[in-house]
């Protein structure tokens, strides 16, 4: 993470705010390639209660430095330039278009530089070199885990504060748009909540959200192109506060949409609340897959097989897995306290899906379009919270929820 994140490692320096002896440094300064004396700090504490003065050294040196000249090619690392296309999952940009034999009409548009998080944030431990370091060997990789009460009121927060992000993301949806500028609303919404957008730069991801058009499943990496008339757009966001993740998505029609892209939506919107719906103390996971497969199927719709639902709270991602297809392998029973996403992908044609060149981006294997929908969700000793759940501001976007 860039500028206004965690301070990074320096020695034999004093700390700016209290003089003694420092082993972190802010990034920013690193980045500008700013004296070290001044920038050094003893603990992320000093470095977060000086982050209100210290900012300006950044401001001035900005207004100070020439426009830097062309860099030439920018092909491979990461380039200061903005709006360039995304290769190898984010680690690397080019200047063309990737070569790809593409399965619809839509393409990828360059993105634009991260987005900063300022120092007063709590920040995953991704935030700064893109790597989880507790997430992958924690023993909630394998067993799932029982939340206590103080767990369970602050994924309450945050579930709410992802909510209201979303809804605000919502509201601007509309032709002419850039992914980007969502991307935007979603980053600064988070950000004056006081939370973390959970995606940027997990597993250096580049943005703070994803916005998956027309026939992208999931994880579309939000970028310079404008939303069309008749297009469709899943906004998929999560937030981390007070060290835990709420993560909600919802698919939107952009405009005008045709009849056959509004039943995709609708009915994969009822996939999810049937889905919900069974959810309680004693019920096994695998059943989940079975209650949106039937549905989707009556449809003449398929279910993506690739991706699931998944544990979550103070890891973004953890045991247990959520296949949303049927006869799936999914082992255990739902608890009492046990929070989790159901979130499935609906496709008009076939299952089967495609990796873009940038390493993130799934789309249909067919080009036809695809649909989302999740919420997170505790199970209660007597059935289900939806802690995500629409709020009576939410805006009212879905036809088939004004009877």
């Amino acid at each position: 993470m860039t500028g206004g994140s965690d301070a990074v490692e320096t020695t034999n320096l004093s700390c700016a705010k209290c003089g003694k002896p420092s082993n972190l440094q802010c990034p920013k300064c690193v980045e500008l390639k700013l004296p070290r004396e001044g920038a050094a700090f003893c603990s992320q504490d000093c470095f977060k209660e000086s982050w209100g003065s210290h900012k300006s050294v950044h401001l001035k040196a900005k207004l100070s430095s020439p426009a830097p000249e062309n860099a030439g090619e920018q092909n491979s690392g990461l380039s200061n330039d903005p709006w360039l296309y995304c290769l190898r999952k984010g680690q690397s940009r080019t200047s063309k278009l990737p070569n790809f034999d593409w399965t619809g009409s839509l393409r990828p548009y360059p993105i634009s530089k991260k987005r900063l998080v300022p120092a007063h944030i709590e920040q995953p431990d991704w935030a700064i070199d893109g790597t989880p370091k507790i997430e992958p060997s924690s023993d909630f990789q394998h067993v799932v885990e029982i939340k206590t009460p103080d767990q369970i009121e602050k994924m309450r927060e945050t579930c709410r504060i992802g909510r209201e992000v979303l809804d605000a993301a919502a509201r601007a949806v509309r032709p002419g748009i850039t992914t980007d500028e969502i991307d935007a609303i979603v980053h600064d919404a988070t950000i004056a909540a006081g939370g973390y957008p959970s995606p940027l730069n997990y597993h250096f991801f580049p943005k703070s959200c994803c916005t998956s058009v027309n026939e992208v499943i999931c994880h579309g990496i939000p970028d310079a192109r404008k939303l069309e008339d008749g297009d469709i757009v899943n906004i998929d966001v999560t937030v981390c506060y007070k060290g835990v993740h709420g993560d909600l998505n919802e698919t939107f029609f952009v405009g005008n949409v045709d009849e056959a892209s509004k039943r995709l939506v609708q009915c994969t919107y009822e996939c999810l609340e049937k889905a919900i719906a069974i959810v309680k103390p004693g019920v096994r996971f695998r059943e989940i897959g079975e209650i949106i497969n039937r549905h989707a199927s009556m449809s003449g719709l398929s279910v993506v097989r690739s991706y699931c639902g998944h544990g979550i709270g103070e890891l973004f991602h953890c045991a247990p897995n959520i296949p949303h297809y049927a006869r799936n392998k999914a082992v255990g029973v739902m608890k009492a306290g046990q929070t989790f996403t159901i979130e499935p992908m609906i496709n008009a044609g076939v299952w089967r899906d495609r990796m873009w060149p940038d390493g993130w981006t799934a789309v249909t294997a067919d080009g036809k379009r695809s649909a989302q929908f999740e919420h997170t969700l505790l199970v209660t000793d007597t059935g289900v919270e939806v802690l995500t759940a629409r709020l009576p501001s939410s805006p009212n976007v879905f036809p088939w929820l004004k009877s």
